[in-house]
């Protein structure tokens, strides 16, 4: 594919929050866009390179002889209480019951 022909919105400028480079410059790339606070979206360009790190890290893995697993994003409420960082993330932490009253986290 052309680069003509690929989806970059480059930036010069980038959000004063940036505060680390490598958010900065991903920014200034047009990998990312930011949604909204601390909320992003992987642009074709970032994508294709998340997609690649994932692929090295798979092969990786798979030469240590690992397995590959994928565990839900909502998780019991209780795992967090035991371990003790319920309350360490406050209020960014969505929280939401289930419909048999269980408290649950995204």
């Amino acid at each position: 594919m052309k680069y003509s022909e690929f989806f970059i919105p480059t930036v010069k400028d980038v959000p004063s929050d940036a505060e680390i480079i490598s958010h900065q410059l991903m920014i200034k790339a047009g990998m990312i866009k930011q949604s909204s606070a601390g909320i992003y979206s992987w642009l074709p360009l970032g994508y294709k390179v998340l997609k690649n790190i994932e692929q090295i890290v798979r092969e990786e893995q798979d030469k240590a002889g690992a397995n590959e697993m994928l565990m839900p994003t909502i998780q019991s409420a209780d795992l967090w209480v035991k371990s003790g960082r319920y309350d360490d993330y406050g209020k960014e932490m969505l929280r939401i019951k289930d419909r048999s009253g269980r408290e649950m986290l995204y």
